[in-house]
């Protein structure tokens, strides 16, 4: 029984790297997206992860929590020629970390290639 337990918990990790790896990849493909569908530069998004543990269990594996938007603001680029510049020039950019989302795919591999 114990041996399965290891395989659930190794299972729940693989599938949780898995969709942080997902979401990391979506946010660097958009890292340049100005505009969405409504108009507004794309928002990065975070994986939450949660412990998956059965109550006063001394081991668990992992589950997504979540996935949120980033609160992190936009970042503004100078452009006057730009047709979505502001008035003064500037055009919002996507809020992507586009090196800790490289740090974050690295990190994601490793643990998956660890669990494999």
């Amino acid at each position: 029984m114990a041996l399965l337990n290891i395989f659930d918990i190794a299972g729940s990790a693989l599938t949780a790297q898995s969709q942080r790896l997902n979401v990391a990849a979506s946010n660097l493909a958009n890292a340049d997206s100005v505009t969405g569908p409504d108009g507004q530069p794309y928002r990065a998004k975070q994986v939450v992860f949660q412990v998956n543990a059965a109550p006063g269990a001394a081991t668990g594996g992992v589950k997504v929590a979540d996935v949120i938007e980033s609160q992190a603001p936009d970042k503004l680029v100078y452009e006057p020629g730009n047709p979505l510049a502001d008035a003064k020039g500037y055009v919002k950019m996507p809020n992507v970390d586009v090196v800790g989302e490289m740090v974050n795919t690295m990190s994601g591999v490793t643990q998956l290639s660890g669990q494999c």
